[in-house]
C-alpha cells in the first residue's frame, strides 16, 4: 500500500499539470455529447466527474480517461426518444452497468487482445484525422456543430468536409488569431532549445495556450472589438455556486420502468457497446503508454460497470474509456491515474464555484491543443512504418482509417477487424507450411498448428513434388495436425508409388489414417 502512495507521489509534478489539461478538453466534450445525446448538458458533466473520481481508481489503468463517449451518441439519443423519459433511460444505464460487472466477473476482457495491431493503429490514426477535421470549424469560428468529439456523431464524413470548406470561406480573424498562435505555443513548447528553459519545463504548453486565449479575447473586448471571439464560441456552463446547487441536479432513475423490456434491451446495447469501446481504448492507450504498462481487461470492465452504475443513479450519461482524452491526458505528460482523478476533481470543482470563469474561455484554443493531439495520432512517420511492414499490416490499417471516416467509429473498426482477420488468415495459410526444393529431394515442413483451413495451400505444394523425387514431411514442430490434413497425406502417399515418389515422413504418424479413396 505505501509503495503504491508513493508510486503516485512521485509523478505528481506531472499528474496534476496533466489532470487539469484533461479536464480543459474533457469540459466542453461533455457538453458537447450531451447536447448532441438529446440529454441535459449537466448529464453530461456528471458522467466526467463519476469518470475521473471514481472509474480512475477502480480501473487498472494508468493513463486511460473515462467520460461520456461520443460513440455513444445516437445510441442515447433514440433510447431517451424511444423510452419516453430521462428518467427511465438513466435506469437502462443503471442497469448497462450491472451487465458490464458481470461482464468483467465472467472474464470477457480477453476479447480485447484479438484485435490486431494494425486495427488499433488504424483506429488511433482515424480519430487523429477526426479530430483536426471536427476541429478546424471550431479554430476558424465558425461552429455549425457545438460538439467535437472524436466522433461524426449524426455526421457523414461528407457534411464535417463540408463544414470545413464553409469555416474556410467563413474566418473569423479573432478565433483564428487565437488558434493560430494557440498552435506556434503548442509546437515551440516541442523544440528541444525551448524544453531546456524553466518555464517550459513547468508549465504545460496547453495551459499557456489556454491562458492565452482568454486573456487575448478580454483584451479584445475592450480594445479591438472586431477581434472578440462572441459568446457562441466561448465555453458554456451552468453557474451553480454551491454544492447544494450542485446536488440538487441530480436525478435517480425512475425505477417504476423496471418492468419494461425495452429498458433491459437498451441496457444490453449500451453494456456491449460501451465495453467494445472500452477494450478498444484500453488497448490503444496501451500503446501510447511510454512505460508499456499492460492494464488488466476484466478489470477494467469491472470499473465501467460500477462507474456507469453510479452515472446512471446521478442522472448521467453513460461512460466508457475514452482515447482522445487518454491520448490527450498521455499527450500532456500524465504518468498515473492521478492525472484522470485530478481532470474528475477539476470538474466538480468547476462546476460548482468558478463556471463564470471558465465560460471566458474561447473553444479556439482548445480546438489547437485537439488539433496537436490529432497530428500526434495520424502523423504521417506512422503512415511510414505500416508501409514499411507490407500490406498485411499497411492495407487492415489503411481501410480501418478510410472505413471510419466513411461510417463512424465501431462500424469502422469492424470493417477493419474482417479485413485483419482476413489477412491474418491469409499469412498463416502461407506459413503453417513451407516446401523448399534441392535438386531432386523436396522438403515439406509443418509449423506450429496446421488445420482444415490449410488443406488448399496443402495440395498446392504436393502437386509440385515432381515423379522419381524424395520427399520429405518434416511434422516435428507442429503442435497440431488437423485430421483433414492428415487423411490429404495419406491420399498423397497412396498416389505417390505410383509416380516413384519416396516419402519419410517425420515427428507424426499416419498410421491409422486410411486415404479418403479407400473409405
Amino acid at each position: 500500500m505505501q509503495s503504491h502512495i508513493h508510486y503516485h507521489l512521485k509523478y505528481l509534478k506531472q499528474d496534476i499539470p496533466a489532470g487539469l489539461v484533461v479536464f480543459l478538453i474533457a469540459l466542453p466534450l461533455c457538453l458537447g455529447v450531451a447536447l448532441a445525446s438529446g440529454a441535459p448538458l449537466f448529464s453530461g458533466i456528471i458522467a466526467g466527474i463519476v469518470g475521473g473520481l471514481v472509474v480512475a481508481w477502480a480501473s487498472g489503468s494508468h493513463l486511460s480517461v473515462s467520460g461520456p463517449a461520443a460513440g455513444l451518441t445516437v445510441i442515447v439519443f433514440n433510447a431517451i426518444d424511444g423510452l419516453g423519459s430521462f428518467g427511465a433511460f438513466s435506469l437502462s444505464v443503471f442497469i448497462a452497468g450491472i451487465f458490464q460487472l458481470i461482464l468483467g466477473l465472467l472474464k470477457a476482457g480477453l476479447i480485447g487482445a484479438f484485435f490486431p495491431v494494425s486495427v488499433i493503429k488504424g483506429m488511433l490514426a482515424a480519430i487523429g484525422l477526426i479530430l483536426i477535421i471536427k476541429q478546424v470549424p471550431h479554430a476558424t469560428g465558425y461552429d455549425a456543430s457545438f460538439e467535437g468529439d472524436e466522433s461524426y456523431m449524426q455526421e457523414t464524413a461528407n457534411t464535417s468536409l463540408v463544414e470545413i470548406l464553409d469555416s474556410l470561406h467563413f474566418l473569423s480573424p479573432g478565433a483564428s488569431l487565437i488558434s493560430v498562435v494557440a498552435l506556434l505555443i503548442l509546437i515551440l513548447w516541442e523544440i528541444d532549445i525551448f524544453k531546456r528553459l524553466t518555464l517550459v519545463k513547468m508549465v504545460p504548453a496547453p495551459l499557456i495556450a489556454v491562458l492565452w486565449g482568454t486573456l487575448f479575447n478580454l483584451w479584445a473586448g475592450v480594445n479591438a472589438p472586431d477581434l472578440a471571439v462572441s459568446t457562441k464560441h466561448l465555453v458554456s456552463l451552468p453557474e451553480l455556486g454551491t454544492l447544494g446547487n450542485f446536488a440538487a441536479q441530480l436525478r435517480l432513475p425512475d425505477f417504476s420502468y423496471w418492468t419494461n423490456p425495452a429498458i433491459y434491451k437498451v441496457a444490453g446495447t449500451i453494456a456491449i457497446i460501451a465495453s467494445i469501446e472500452t477494450l478498444l481504448s484500453l488497448e490503444a492507450v496501451d500503446k501510447l503508454d511510454p512505460h508499456k504498462r499492460v492494464a488488466p481487461a476484466n478489470r477494467e470492465l469491472k470499473a465501467q460497470g460500477l462507474g456507469n452504475m453510479i452515472s446512471g443513479l446521478a442522472g448521467g450519461l453513460p461512460i466508457t474509456a475514452v482515447i482522445v482524452r487518454s491520448a490527450a491526458n498521455v499527450n500532456a505528460g500524465g504518468q498515473t491515474r492521478v492525472s484522470a482523478f485530478v481532470h474528475g476533481v477539476f470538474l466538480l470543482f468547476s462546476v460548482v464555484f468558478i463556471a463564470p470563469y471558465l465560460n471566458m474561455i474561447p473553444l479556439a484554443c482548445l480546438a489547437a491543443i485537439l488539433l496537436q493531439t490529432g497530428y500526434k495520432l495520424a502523423k504521417p512517420s506512422l503512415f511510414k512504418e505500416l508501409y514499411r511492414k507490407g500490406w498485411n499490416q499497411f492495407l487492415p490499417f489503411l481501410i480501418t482509417i478510410v472505413a471510419i471516416l466513411t461510417t463512424d467509429l465501431l462500424l469502422g473498426i469492424a470493417i477493419g477487424m474482417v479485413v485483419g482477420i482476413v489477412f491474418v488468415l491469409r499469412s498463416n495459410f502461407h506459413q503453417a507450411l513451407t516446401l523448399t526444393k534441392n535438386g531432386n529431394h523436396f522438403l515439406l515442413r509443418l509449423h506450429k498448428d496446421v488445420s482444415f483451413l490449410n488443406k488448399a495451400v496443402l495440395r498446392g505444394h504436393l502437386a509440385k513434388i515432381e515423379p522419381s523425387s524424395e520427399l520429405v514431411i518434416d511434422g516435428t514442430r507442429a503442435l497440431f495436425i488437423d485430421q483433414d490434413i492428415l487423411e490429404t497425406i495419406a491420399d498423397f502417399l497412396a498416389a505417390a508409388q505410383d509416380r516413384n515418389i519416396n516419402v519419410d515422413i517425420q515427428g507424426f504418424s499416419i498410421d491409422n489414417i486410411s486415404a479418403s479413396s479407400g473409405h
